[in-house]
């Protein structure tokens, strides 16, 4: 049985970017961690109220989900940039060695959020081959919101190479989105059902399936 760990700078980047491919994965016998790099703490400057409504959404996901685990760094969201990089980097290795996963999911570099290109570089130290020998691919999911809106002069934008048919989880992925109440507001908010179910069909489109999710393939070893 393969172990997929999924990485999410925030909770809701692996419902956005993944979320089908989590319950087709799942569904297919697959053993499936959540890595959340960021969590809300009075450190960072949240309320109880807050606190205690993430944890709650967390909970009721990675209930719906059926992860094997669910693993919380609880790094302050927005502040990524003010910690040491060896401090991410050394918490997302342990992580990634105590599991050993061989698929390895991750944001997108070039997303408009600073904690994601963060991430992503955190990630690519913590997947190094001659180091973690286990892990035999490395894909970088979409995240509407973020990469739709990393519009930076230099980069040559998300361009995905990977596709996965979710035609069968689509209704279900989104009605997981909806649990995340705090980030989901009406279309055309980016973080909408409408918006997602689009985007699932436009990759759906690319793929010659009704819905899919797309990811650009950063490394494998065959």
């Amino acid at each position: 049985m393969k172990t997929v760990l999924i990485v999410a700078p925030h909770a809701d980047d692996e419902t956005l970017g993944c979320g089908g491919s989590i319950l087709k994965f799942i569904d297919q016998g697959y053993i499936v961690h959540w890595l959340l790099v960021t969590g809300m703490t009075d450190k960072a400057g949240f309320t109880a109220q807050q606190i205690r409504a993430r944890k709650l959404e967390i909970e009721k996901v990675s209930k719906a989900y059926g992860f094997s685990q669910t693993h919380q760094l609880e790094f302050p969201p927005a502040q990524l940039e003010t910690r040491p990089k060896g401090e991410v980097i050394g918490s997302i290795s342990q992580v990634i060695n105590r599991l050993e996963p061989e698929l390895v999911f991750t944001v997108y570099r070039n997303d408009a959020h600073s904690d994601h290109e963060i991430v992503y570089d955190a990630v690519m130290s913590a997947t190094k081959s001659f180091r973690y020998p286990f892990v035999k691919k490395v894909l970088a999911y979409e995240t509407l919101s973020e990469t739709d809106f990393g519009l930076k002069p230099e980069d040559g934008g998300f361009k995905p190479n990977v596709f996965i048919d979710i035609t069968d989880y689509l209704e279900e992925k989104l009605d997981i989105l909806a649990m995340f109440e705090s980030e989901v507001h009406d279309f055309p908010f980016p973080r909408s059902r409408v918006a997602l179910e689009a985007l699932a069909r436009v990759r759906g489109v690319q793929c010659n399936s009704e819905a899919a999710e797309s990811f650009m393939l950063i490394k494998e070893i065959l």
